[in-house]
C-alpha cells in the first residue's frame, strides 16, 4: 500500500538525505565501525546539508520545521543503507536531545547552544543511565549540590550514546537526594568542564560505529545558568520527551526490518540451491510472506503514531506499543533473514550480519520491552471500569 504521510517537501528532503549519506557516510562506515566512533567532520557536513535540528528555529540555524516527519525520513534512509550505528548520532541529536533544548531551555540558553547544535559543531547526548540505575530513574545516585551560582556535581553514568563525541550532555542528577522523583534535575554539562571525565569507549556486541561511553563527575562546578527548567522538575521533563524518543526507536526498528527483508528478497532470488533458486522453495515463500505482512502491519501503526505525534496527540501508551512491537519485530525479522542467507548471513562483511548484531539492543534501550508492557497495562487499568 502507498504511504500517504509524506508530501513534496519531505520527498525533496529525502533526496538531500540520500545524497549526503551516499557521499559522506556509506564510504566510511566500515572504518568507523573499526574505530568505534563517527568522525566529527561527518556530523558537521550533515549540518551544512541541513539535516540537523530541523525542528529548531531558523534564527539559530535550524530548519524551522517542527515536523517529526523530517526526522522519520532521515531515520529511514539511514536504515535503508544499513547505517544503524553511524545513524544513531543523528537520531540521538535530533530526536532525543533537541526536544529538551526546545521545550525547557530559556532564551539565553537557546541562543548559546542551538547554533552549534544546528551546525554540528556541538554534538549532544543525554546521560540518564548509571551503573546501578537504568529504567528506574528515581534510583540515580549522581548528585548536584547548590553552591551559590553553581552546582557541584559528583557521580557517574554509563552506556551513554555519543558519550565520547558529545560537547553538550543533558545530565540527570539528584538535586535533593532525600527525594525520589521530586528531587531530579537536568543540568547541561559541557566539554572541558574541570572534573568532567570520559572513561572507556565501550566495546559492544553491535552498533560498532556508535561511541558509547562511561562518564564521571568529580566536583564538577556547573553554573546554575546551565540548568534546564526548574530545580526538581526534571522527572516530568524526562517523561514529556520519552514518547518521541520511543517513536523514533520504533521508526528505526520497522525501517531496519524492511531493509533486512529487502536484502534477503534480493538474495533468495539469485541464490542457487539443488538446481533452482532459494526463492523457489515453499518454505522460503512462506517466510517471506510472513515477514512482508508483519512489516506492513507494523508500518501502518507506526505511520498512524507519526501523524498523531505531528498533531500533538501521541500518548505514552501508544508510543510504548510502537516501541516494543517494532523492536521485537526487528529482532525476529533479522533473525529469519540471517537463516535465509545461510552462512553468509553470519559474516560481518554482509549488511545482514551487522544488522543481526545491531538489532539485539533495541528491545533494551529507550525502555525495555517489559517496561513498555507495564506502561501499556497501567494505561488500560487506569481507564477500566
Amino acid at each position: 500500500m502507498e504511504r500517504t504521510l509524506f508530501d513534496a517537501d519531505h520527498d525533496a528532503f529525502r533526496a538531500t538525505v540520500a545524497t549526503y549519506l551516499d557521499r559522506e557516510m556509506v564510504p566510511h562506515a566500515e572504518r568507523w565501525a573499526e574505530a568505534g566512533i563517527v568522525d566529527r567532520g561527518a556530523v558537521e557536513a550533515a549540518g551544512r546539508s541541513g539535516l540537523l535540528c530541523t525542528a529548531a528555529p531558523e534564527e539559530f540555524g535550524g530548519g524551522g520545521e517542527p515536523d517529526f516527519r523530517f526526522n522519520v525520513v532521515l531515520n529511514e534512509e539511514c536504515q535503508r543503507r544499513g547505517l544503524n550505528g553511524p545513524g544513531m548520532v543523528f537520531t540521538l541529536h535530533n530526536d532525543v536531545v533537541l526536544p529538551y533544548f526546545l521545550k525547557f531551555a530559556d532564551a539565553e540558553q537557546q541562543a548559546r547552544w542551538l547554533p552549534g547544535m544546528c551546525t554540528g559543531e556541538k554534538i549532544s547526548a543525554v546521560a540518564m543511565t548509571e551503573p546501578g540505575a537504568g529504567s528506574d530513574l528515581a534510583g540515580i545516585q549522581a548528585v548536584a549540590v547548590r553552591d551559590g551560582d553553581h552546582y557541584v556535581v559528583n557521580g557517574s553514568k554509563t552506556f551513554i550514546t555519543n558519550g565520547i563525541n558529545a560537547d553538550l550532555v543533558v545530565t540527570v542528577v539528584k538535586t535533593d537526594p532525600s527525594a525520589r522523583h521530586a528531587g531530579i534535575g537536568l543540568l547541561v554539562l559541557e566539554r572541558g568542564m574541570p572534573g568532567f571525565e570520559r572513561g572507556r569507549n565501550l566495546k559492544k556486541v553491535g552498533l560498532h560505529a556508535q561511541d558509547t561511553a562511561e562518564l564521571s563527575f568529580d566536583d564538577v562546578r556547573v553554573p546554575v545558568a546551565n540548568r534546564l527548567g526548574e530545580e526538581g522538575a526534571g522527572f516530568g521533563y524526562l517523561m514529556s520527551c520519552l514518547a518521541q524518543e520511543r517513536l523514533s526507536i520504533a521508526v528505526s526498528g520497522v525501517s531496519a526490518a524492511r531493509a533486512a527483508f529487502d536484502w534477503t528478497l534480493e538474495h533468495v532470488r539469485h541464490r542457487e540451491m539443488f538446481g533452482t533458486t532459494l526463492s523457489a522453495f515453499q518454505n522460503t515463500k512462506f517466510v517471506l510472506a510472513e515477514m512482508a505482512t508483519e512489516i506492513d502491519v507494523a508500518q501502518s501503526f507506526v505511520d498512524r503514531c507519526i501523524l498523531e505525534h505531528v498533531a500533538g496527540r501521541l500518548d505514552a501508551a501508544s508510543a510504548a506499543k510502537a516501541k516494543w512491537w517494532c523492536t521485537e519485530l526487528q529482532k525476529s525479522v533479522v533473525d529469519r533473514c540471517v537463516q535465509l542467507f545461510g552462512g553468509y548471513g553470519y559474516m560481518l562483511e554482509y549488511p545482514i550480519g551487522r544488522a543481526y548484531a545491531d538489532a539485539r539492543i533495541t528491545t533494551i534501550f529507550g525502555g525495555a520491552t517489559e517496561v513498555m508492557k507495564e506502561i501499556i497495562a497501567r494505561s488500560l487499568l487506569s481507564t477500566s471500569a
